[in-house]
């Protein structure tokens, strides 16, 4: 069983891992939000993915106290989930959110460290970059959930939002939109905080890709040359 841990862990803390969590990033953000509309797969499905996630980030740590974070916040969403999906679906629900957008940054924070952690550049790093970028926008769509559940108030305009799961498609959606600077008008900010986040969406997905992907696209241009 040890062994098997061991090579679990190993393979997370591997560059190659980055390529498994892309699909699965690719997947959780472009076709889960239309499987979840059309009503094609059920709702509990797209919590397990979530948990899948936070799963692996207990094995990609690779310091304790990283670990130990990591667990407590799988175990706390695991268990709220279980609640959740029992017989109160509601009350503890902007609950589960919240530890869910703590668990998403820490998982970026994990990931980042990743990408970073030696003077190595390759082309497994640049798809690591992208799959924080994709994490950015589920944390957005986290983000502007609690905002809706907590005032009221998040996001506006052709859309009919339920308080609940259904809703995962379009604050995917929107926080797509703003991360990638699109801003098609469809879907607005309504109320401060929201215009605040999807602002810093917006600045996310402007400087990251510029500073971050680029350099490493750069840096794994020129290993490729002088190799």
């Amino acid at each position: 069983m040890i062994r098997v841990i061991n090579k679990v862990k190993d393979y997370w803390h591997s560059d190659t891992s980055f390529i498994t969590l892309l699909v699965m990033l690719l997947f959780m953000v472009f076709l889960m939000p239309v499987l979840v509309d059309g009503g094609i797969v059920d709702v509990l499905f797209l919590n397990v993915l979530f948990l899948a996630l936070y799963f692996i980030g207990i094995f990609s740590s690779e310091d304790k106290w990283i670990i130990y974070v990591s667990s407590f916040l799988f175990m706390a969403h695991l268990i709220l989930l279980l609640i959740r999906f029992d017989d109160t679906p509601n009350q503890f629900y902007l609950l589960e959110r919240l530890v869910g957008l703590v668990n998403m940054s820490l998982f970026i924070f994990i990931n980042v460290r990743l990408l970073f952690r030696n003077a190595e550049r390759n082309a497994y790093r640049v798809i690591g970059a992208v799959n924080v970028y994709l994490l950015f926008a589920l944390m957005g769509a986290f983000a502007f959930e609690i905002l809706k559940i907590h005032s009221g108030k998040s996001i506006a305009g052709n859309i009919v939002l339920k308080n609940n799961d259904t809703d995962y498609a379009t604050y995917v959606y929107y926080s797509l939109v703003s991360l990638t600077t699109v801003g098609y008008g469809d879907i607005y900010p309504d109320g401060m905080a929201a215009r605040m986040l999807s602002v810093l969406l917006s600045a996310i997905g402007i400087l990251y890709p510029a500073v971050i992907i680029a350099r490493l696209v750069s840096h794994t241009i020129v290993e490729q040359k002088v190799r």
